[in-house]
Parts: C-alpha cells; sequence; structure tokens
C-alpha cells in the first residue's frame, strides 16, 4: 500500500522548555528528543551505554534546532541506569545544576527478551521490571519533587506500548511492565492534577526500531507483523515523537492520565475486520 506524505511543518510551541528524554541514545528515544529540540525545546540526552549514540542524538538535535531557527541551545548528553537510584538523583543534579528547572520528563528508557514464559530467568525478569517500570517510577519521583518545589506544573510522559492491554506471549516481563505503566500513569496524574502536573502516556505498536531489529530487517517476518496492522505498514519512529511533542505542549493542557495508541490500529482487535462471530 503505498503512503502518504506525513510531513508536516514544525511548530515553536515548546520554546522555553526545558525536557528530560531517558533512553535516547537510539529509536524512538532518539526521535522525540529531536522532535522536542525541532520545536524548541532544550532537551537532555540520557544514555546507559554507547554514548557514541547518543552523541549522534545530541548532534541531531543540535541540528534540528538550528535549521528551525531556534537558535544554539543548552542540550546536554547525561548517563545514567535508571533503575539504580543514586545514578537517577545524580542525572537529575546535573541536569538541574545546569538548566535550574525542567519542564518535561519523558519516562523511555525499556528492553524486552524474548523467554517461554515457564522458563524465564528470574534475573531477566528482574531487570526488564527495573528498568522499564521501576526506573520509570524513580525518575518520576525526581521530576514531580522539583515540580512541586518550583511550582508551576509541569508533565511527565510514558513511553508505554499497545502490550499495556494487548498480551503478548513470550514477554511476560515486558507486558507486566507495561500494564505497570499504565496505573502508573493514571495514578500519578489523578494524585498531581490539582498542582498543575499533567501525567500522560504513549502507546506504540509496531515501530521500526532497533528493539524490534528481529523482525525488522526480513522481509518476511515484516510481512508477517504488517499483516495484522490496519494502515496496513509499520510505524516509524518520527511518527510516535509527534505524539510525545503534541503532549509535551499547551496543545494538550486540558489532557492527563490517557495513552495516547500510535500503533496503526493495532488495539482496534484487527482480527474482527472481517466478521468471524456473530
Amino acid at each position: 500500500m503505498p503512503q502518504t506524505d506525513r510531513s508536516t511543518p514544525f511548530s515553536s510551541r515548546l520554546v522555553g522548555q526545558y525536557a528530560l528524554v531517558t533512553g535516547a541514545s537510539q529509536g524512538i528515544g532518539r526521535a522525540v528528543a529531536i522532535r522536542l529540540a525541532q520545536e524548541g525545546a532544550t532537551v537532555a540526552i540520557n544514555y546507559v551505554d554507547h554514548p557514541e549514540r547518543a552523541e549522534e542524538t545530541l548532534a541531531l538535535a543540535r541540528t534540528g534546532s538550528a535549521d528551525r531557527g531556534h537558535g544554539k541551545l543548552d542540550h546536554v548528553v547525561v548517563k545514567a541506569d535508571v533503575s539504580n537510584e543514586r545514578e537517577v538523583g545524580a542525572m537529575f543534579e546535573t541536569v538541574l545544576s545546569r538548566w535550574k528547572r525542567l519542564d518535561c520528563l519523558v519516562n523511555n528508557a525499556g528492553f524486552q527478551r524474548e523467554s517461554p514464559s515457564e522458563a524465564l530467568d528470574i534475573e531477566t525478569y528482574r531487570r526488564i521490571i527495573d528498568v522499564n517500570l521501576n526506573g520509570a517510577v524513580l525518575c518520576a519521583q525526581k521530576a514531580l519533587a522539583h515540580f512541586v518545589a518550583r511550582g508551576g506544573g509541569g508533565s511527565i510522559i510514558n513511553c508505554s506500548s499497545v502490550h499495556q492491554i494487548i498480551p503478548k506471549p513470550g514477554y511476560l516481563a515486558y507486558s507486566i511492565s507495561k500494564g505497570g505503566i499504565a496505573n502508573l500513569t493514571r495514578t500519578l496524574a489523578l494524585e498531581f492534577a490539582g498542582r498543575g502536573i499533567r501525567v500522560n502516556a504513549v502507546g506504540p505498536g509496531a515501530i521500526d526500531t532497533p528493539i524490534n531489529a528481529a523482525w525488522t530487517g526480513d522481509p518476511a517476518k515484516r510481512g508477517v507483523v504488517t499483516s495484522h496492522i490496519p494502515l496496513e505498514r509499520v510505524g516509524t519512529p518520527e511518527e510516535i515523537a509527534a505524539v510525545f511533542a503534541f503532549l509535551a505542549s499547551d496543545d494538550a493542557s486540558y489532557i492527563t492520565g490517557q495513552t495516547i495508541y500510535a500503533c496503526g490500529g493495532l488495539t482496534l482487535f484487527p482480527e474482527f475486520r472481517e466478521n468471524w462471530a456473530s
């Protein structure tokens, strides 16, 4: 199916904002950091390994800022394992000592491993939960403490997945972590709404990123994935980044506690496109 031109002009709706994006060295995190910079935000690019990839994201964010006429913004790269409370604390200290404020936290860091559930190694299970879910909690706590102390609100956007509601056999820990992200989002949104703090999530579907490398580069496997997507194509990181930018902006000022699914229709129960049960 031919793809339509999805290019749109970038706005300047994030000028003056300071945003921290975790897991921003590649994939969706990289695309989000670049998009926020293109719309005028100053971004902190978190990574845990492969510093050269984080530096690539930094260079692209700088180029994006300049290309959109936002000048030379004070983007920064900051290393931290989000599952480590001490490292998360140091990351926030670094960012806040440099900028003095933070307006938006994007909890994007995460990974997955395939395993039959009965054979899932408990250490692997714990590591996935620690990074995907506990890491989001630790970062959210630091961001919330800052938002409350300075007043004036703030925004947290969690990267979830269609698998917060769609079971994913063979990926038990990942599915549990994303289900937890759903309730983390809703609970914090309700708790902090009265202080002007918005908490939302984005639920990507099948996106062409390194986390999906097992099938993105294999035409046969990619075809199987695409066959289940109502829009009949895989999504791009840039399409997901656009949703994050929207939620970070004042265009979403009346939205909190929601997950926006950017999934090409995967959450529409696509197997029911043809009525096989009345």
